[in-house]
């Protein structure tokens, strides 16, 4: 960190220019438009879909359609935030680098441990649950081992190159999303032809013929938008590769263009189609509503396809968050936010030392997951959450300020331009601020607030120790 960033360490950078070095030099561009456009896919899908939403279906019923339509526009507002952003200046700092450059240094260093702290507890508990998936077939196998190994191999990949990184998240994702295209084809035949034992009593009409769309009421659908939103998380991911994308601009503004067709399909699209084979009701909590279709019609081996997929999305999110997270502790440690040895890339043009650190980090958690499953890691996971809010509202609050400097002429204008700018941003803020608002309602998830409460003091201690650090080094 220079002199003059010490000495701006309190403010914003002047004129809307970045501090420091752009985080992505040295990197390789090896993620051609195929790869990105499929983890852009891979993002928007998670285990939540799969297996979660029975869950919620079973919660709220039909309305559960309206509430993904609902977050998926306020998602694609976000998107498309970030994607004018990113086509002003792609980096792979992303957020964080906004951050710094639109609300100043801690702003930057809050978001940038935040989205790292958010993928590490994420890979903690995808990796786990891996492990679980893969006794499914091999039941004497140890969890930890197996979730282990798993790591392993993801972190193994990471080192090997970007583009062994993409193309299993091309991968990854194909897969999930052949199992929610059959799904789709398989219940329109059922609709259309009536074949199987579900054909009988197949009907759109059960989207409102079973107590109503919203059978609980409309309060209580409110209230399911957290848990739904939060299965979002992770789209913002596509972000991070900006540094090492095959001409980013156009690839980046192509992935995120796509995004309202992909939620269409894979969310909302999903879900009509599996609450008009079967009536809400028939869905049972803790079972994929995958399986239940699929078993319906037929397909031996239901359970198992099922295990394979959801087994699928938990590496390809691990996988992500190995990525991620060694992007952002070396962009924090170009601006003087984390140890110095972080910057350093390896002989591939990979942050060898921030993979090896936050790979380290996802391994204790896991012992600690299986070890100890209890209150604590709940804590450690709420953060994440919490850093999910934050990290989207930075990104609309950072292309607000970028666009009134682009009014005021301080910054060039990008060609990619959020819609609807600046309601469609206050419309997002509002949308996310009332999700924190109903976590605070509640008493699991207002546990939540509590732990970003102390985290954000933790962050604002380590801040202070990094900008004392600055200054010595300055100094001496």
């Amino acid at each position: 960190m220079t002199s003059t960033q010490v000495e701006r360490h309190e403010g914003e950078s002047d004129g809307g220019k970045a501090l420091g070095a752009t985080p992505e030099e040295g990197y390789k561009r090896g993620l051609g438009s195929r790869q990105v456009q499929m983890i852009a896919i891979g993002g928007a899908i998670g285990t939540g879909l799969f297996y979660g939403s029975s869950k919620s279906i079973a919660a709220i019923g039909p309305s559960l359609i309206a509430c993904y339509a609902v977050a998926g526009v306020v998602i694609f507002f976000i998107m498309r935030a970030l994607g004018e952003l990113l086509t002003y200046r792609p980096t792979s700092g992303s957020f964080a680098d906004y951050a710094r450059e639109f609300f100043g240094p801690f702003a930057g260093f809050a978001t940038g441990w935040s989205y790292w702290a958010l993928w590490v507890t994420a890979c903690m508990s995808e990796v786990t649950a891996a492990g679980a998936y893969i006794n499914y077939w091999w039941p004497a196998i140890p969890v930890w081992s197996t979730a282990a190994v798993a790591l392993v191999v993801l972190f193994v990949a990471n080192l090997v190159s970007v583009k062994l990184f993409g193309e299993l998240e091309f991968w990854f994702s194909t897969i999930k999303v052949v199992a929610i295209i059959a799904m789709i084809v398989i219940g329109i035949g059922i609709l259309t032809f009536g074949f199987s034992s579900a054909g009988d009593t197949a009907s759109v009409s059960h989207l409102w013929a079973d107590g109503g769309f919203a059978p609980n009421g409309a309060w209580q659908a409110m209230l399911a938008m957290q848990g739904v939103i939060f299965a979002y998380l992770g789209v913002e991911l596509v972000g991070i590769t900006a540094g090492e994308a095959e001409n980013p601009k156009q690839t980046l503004r192509k992935a995120i263009n796509t995004l309202p067709v992909r939620i269409g399909i894979f969310y909302v699209g999903a879900l009509i189609v599996l609450l008009s084979v079967f009536s809400w009701t028939h869905y049972k909590p803790g079972v994929s509503p995958f399986v239940q279709v699929f078993a319906q019609v037929g397909i031996p081996g239901a359970a198992g396809i099922m295990n394979f997929v959801v087994l699928t999305a938990a590496l390809s999110s691990c996988n992500s968050g190995i990525y991620s997270t060694g992007r952002m502790l070396r962009g924090l440690a170009v601006n003087g936010e984390a140890p110095k040895t972080m910057e350093k890339l390896s002989g591939r043009q990979l942050p060898l030392p921030a993979l090896v650190l936050s790979t380290l980090v996802m391994g204790i958690g896991v012992i600690v997951n299986i070890v100890s499953p209890d209150k604590a890691f709940v804590y450690i996971t709420s953060v994440a959450t919490c850093a999910g809010l934050w990290t989207w509202i930075v990104i609309l609050g950072a292309h607000l300020r970028y666009r009134s400097r682009v009014r005021a002429g301080l910054l060039p204008a990008a060609d990619f331009r959020m819609p609807g700018a600046p309601v469609t941003n206050w419309i997002g803020i509002l949308a996310l601020g009332f999700v924190v608002v109903l976590m605070a309602t509640d008493a699991d998830t207002r546990l939540g607030l509590y732990v970003w409460a102390v985290w954000f003091v933790v962050l604002g201690i380590g801040y202070q120790a990094a900008k004392r650090r600055a200054v010595l080094a300055v100094q001496a």
